[in-house]
């Protein structure tokens, strides 16, 4: 098994909660992540159709087989499973118990907000960052971006665009279609692709529901679902008081690069190195590089865009403890002597900058007018 960097934070939460809830889109390796991990505890994947009716209907009788606690894996399958274990973990009173995973993070912590508030420690597993995939020797950026992160597609040689049209049949389709109760399928894979051909741009939900033929109020709960099903995720515009009419619009990304791909029909990196959204991809994978890290260390969400009624625009604000770093992206392969205008606008009168850079898709790092610009491989997010 490859290291996922979360681990430390698993580990760390396992000794100081009596439940560890594990979240993340399907195949990002929760199960093989808390196996790993967790080897000397039994494992039951309750979408197995007799472990789940257990559960359901003598959940005291499925938990009696666990004195010790155990993983349990897809635990949204028996939400009421959950109020069962808050039982078991008070009248044991000891951390490390039971380690739940789940992919369905709406129907998973509706139940475990309400039942295990202050017993769970919560963490997020997402698909593999850069350096977790292929450590300090990455492939060529575009053979990258068209293979994307999954687990088991970035490990296989099999090609990513069959195995992630299978992901997007079997899994995508399957549990976003039931959770919305979406009856014209048609039009929701449309609206899926539609939504691809938008990662890393402003989300219009006027011009996104007129295009799918669906309505407003439609195109926000596909959203909000695809959100939390960890398909596709908004990245916030930066609110602070600044003297300027800041836009208020947030800006869409899928949570992997080869999924993007896939639904925009890029099957090889010699059509993605040619294609008119190869920037916008780029993007999406530096801006999840970032929210994987934080993700990793279990810390707040904390990134922003910025764009104001002059069309100055940054494409990622962090907010530090030291204060805000400024991040610009651009998937060109040389360093053009405009990149870093924009970055020094904005820290002119956006307060509390401490550190900017540009991080693009070539070779080499350097600095210029106090901005790094830093290659794609060098990449630290």
């Amino acid at each position: 098994m490859k290291h996922r960097d979360i681990s430390v934070k698993i580990l760390e939460y396992a000794k100081a909660m009596p439940v560890v809830t594990v979240t993340g889109p399907r195949q990002s390796g929760k199960t093989t992540l808390c196996r790993a991990l967790f080897p000397d505890k039994p494992y039951v994947n309750l979408e197995a159709l007799d472990e789940r009716a257990f559960a359901r209907d003598d959940p005291r009788g499925f938990l009696a087989r666990f004195p010790d606690g155990a993983v349990l894996d897809e635990i949204q399958r028996a939400p009421d499973l959950v109020s069962y274990i808050q039982v078991a973990v008070d009248e044991s009173r000891r951390d490390g118990m039971f380690v739940l995973t789940g992919s369905q993070n709406l129907l998973l912590m509706a139940s475990v907000s309400q039942s295990l508030a202050g017993r769970t420690a919560l963490a997020t597993l997402l698909p593999f960052t850069r350096r977790e995939a292929y450590g300090d020797d990455p492939p060529d950026l575009m053979a990258m971006l068209v293979r994307g992160f999954f687990p088991r597609v970035a490990s296989s040689d099999v090609s990513p665009f069959e195995m992630l049209s299978f992901y997007i049949a079997t899994y995508v389709e399957r549990d976003v279609r039931n959770l919305l109760q979406v009856k014209d399928s048609a039009r929701f894979d449309t609206f899926l692709r539609l939504c691809a051909g938008r990662t890393g741009q402003l989300l219009n939900y006027s011009t996104l529901a007129s295009d799918a033929g669906v309505s407003v109020n439609t195109a926000k709960d596909w959203i909000s679902i695809l959100e939390t099903s960890y398909i596709l995720r908004r990245l916030p515009p930066w609110f602070a008081n600044v003297n300027k009419q800041l836009s208020k619009t947030p800006k869409l990304f899928f949570l992997d690069t080869g999924l993007v791909c896939c639904l925009l029909g890029i099957s090889t990196p010699s059509h993605l190195t040619s294609h008119p959204l190869r920037g916008a991809i780029f993007e999406t994978f530096v801006v999840n590089e970032m929210w994987k890290r934080q993700a990793n260390a279990c810390q707040p969400d904390a990134l922003y865009h910025y764009r104001d009624g002059a069309k100055n625009e940054v494409d990622v604000v962090e907010a530090t403890g030291e204060g805000l770093r400024l991040t610009e992206i651009k998937s060109g392969a040389t360093v053009a002597t405009d990149w870093t205008r924009t970055i020094e606008r904005v820290s002119s009168f956006l307060p509390d900058v401490k550190a900017s850079r540009v991080v693009f898709g070539g070779q080499g790092s350097s600095t210029r007018h106090g901005t790094s610009v830093v290659s794609w491989r060098n990449f630290s997010p």
